[in-house]
C-alpha cells in the first residue's frame, strides 16, 4: 500500500487546495501544516482562525455592496475595521485620501476600511451608487470597499448603524467643536447618540465588537484614531 504525505492550502482569495506527496510503501498516512497562509502567533493561519470565531450580532446585519451585492460584515470575520459614513460633496471629503492611505498602510495586517455613502447631511451625497464609485475612483483611487447608499441617521436609519450607535453612543474627539461650527453655519444637527456629520468613524475589533468612535472632524491619520487602529491589531 502507497501512503501519501496530505498538504492543506489556504490561498490568498481563501480557497482550500490540497497537495498530495507520495512516501515509502507500508508508512504511515499523515499530514502536515499548509506552507502557505502565514501562521500567527496561534499556530493557525489567519483563514483558519478567523473560521472558528463567532459570529457577532453586528456582523449578522444585511448590507448591500456598492455593486448590490448581499453581505454583511461578517464577510471581514476576524478583521479590524474603520465604518465610515462617507460623501462626495462635503467639506470633509477630502478625507477619503486619508483613509485610503491608512488603508493601505494597515490592510495586510487584517485592516480594513468601509465607506458607507449617505445623504442625511447637506444633501452632500446626491449620486447615484455607479456615480459615488466612479467619483471616488476617479477622484481619490479609492481601493477600500464601499458599499449601496443609506441612511445613516433619522426614521429610515440603516439597521447597521442603530447598532453602530447603540454600541458607542459618544464619540471620541472634539465633536462639539464641529457641531458649534454647524449650528454657526444655520444648520440643524444631531445630538449623541445620533451620527453628527459625514465621516463619522466606528472602530470595529476583530471580534465584531464596536471598540470605539471617532468624530467626523478625527482626521484619518489622528493620532489618537491611529493608535486605536494598532492596539485593535495588536489585540
Amino acid at each position: 500500500m502507497v501512503s501519501a504525505v496530505v498538504t492543506c492550502v489556504f490561498h490568498s482569495a481563501g480557497r482550500l487546495g490540497i497537495q498530495i506527496e507520495s512516501t515509502r510503501p507500508g508508512a504511515t498516512l499523515r499530514a502536515r501544516p499548509a506552507s502557505r497562509g502565514h501562521p500567527d502567533d496561534t499556530g493557525m493561519p489567519p483563514r483558519v482562525e478567523a473560521l472558528q470565531r463567532p459570529v457577532s450580532n453586528l456582523q449578522q446585519i444585511p448590507v448591500t455592496t456598492i455593486n448590490g451585492a448581499s453581505t454583511s460584515l461578517s464577510e471581514y470575520l476576524g478583521k479590524v475595521l474603520l465604518v465610515v459614513n462617507v460623501a462626495s460633496k462635503c467639506g470633509l471629503t477630502p478625507q477619503y485620501e486619508g483613509l485610503e492611505a491608512t488603508y493601505r498602510q494597515y490592510k495586510d495586517q487584517g485592516f480594513e476600511v468601509l465607506g458607507f455613502p449617505a445623504n442625511n447631511f447637506g444633501a452632500q451625497e446626491p449620486g447615484t451608487d455607479d456615480e459615488i464609485a466612479e467619483f471616488c475612483s476617479t477622484s481619490y483611487s479609492v481601493s477600500f470597499p464601499l458599499f449601496s447608499k443609506i441612511s445613516v441617521a433619522g426614521d429610515d436609519q440603516h439597521p447597521l448603524y442603530g447598532a453602530l450607535t447603540a454600541a458607542a453612543p459618544h464619540a471620541e474627539g472634539d465633536p462639539q467643536a464641529l457641531r458649534d461650527r454647524l449650528i454657526g453655519y444655520g444648520l440643524q444637527v444631531n445630538e449623541d447618540p445620533d451620527v453628527l456629520w459625514n465621516f463619522e468613524k466606528f472602530l470595529v475589533g476583530r471580534d465584531g465588537n464596536v471598540v470605539t468612535r471617532f468624530a467626523p472632524n478625527t482626521t484619518p491619520d489622528d493620532p489618537a484614531l491611529i493608535a486605536a487602529i494598532e492596539g485593535s491589531l495588536a489585540g
